[in-house]
């Protein structure tokens, strides 16, 4: 697990009857990027987001293609625009931001 290390959310996304392991099978054929499954994480305001890792060497590039998906870096959404406020006391404390 020590090589996922870039949590990614994929706003107002479920698995919807998909298994987590389709959706790393999805990433690794469409994207070859290597991932892993967290959770569906609901927010305050209802919405469910999808939260999975990245693996470390796929990061760069993943970077860009994920953005035409709307997949954002986890501290992007906490720190950098303070959406915190999105998600429980409780998700924050499990997944505290890195950088």
């Amino acid at each position: 697990m020590s090589k996922y290390t870039q949590i990614c959310v994929w706003p107002g996304t479920t698995l919807e009857g998909s298994s987590p392991e389709e959706l790393v099978a999805f990433f690794a054929d469409e994207m070859n990027t290597r991932v892993r499954f967290i959770a569906e994480v609901p927010t305050t305001t209802g919405r469910i987001d999808l939260f999975f890792y990245v693996h470390t060497d796929d990061i760069t590039a993943f970077s860009l293609p994920r953005l035409k998906m709307g997949i954002r870096w986890w501290e992007d959404v906490v720190v950098y625009n303070d959406n915190s406020r999105l998600y429980s006391d409780e998700i924050l404390r499990t997944y505290p931001p890195t950088w």
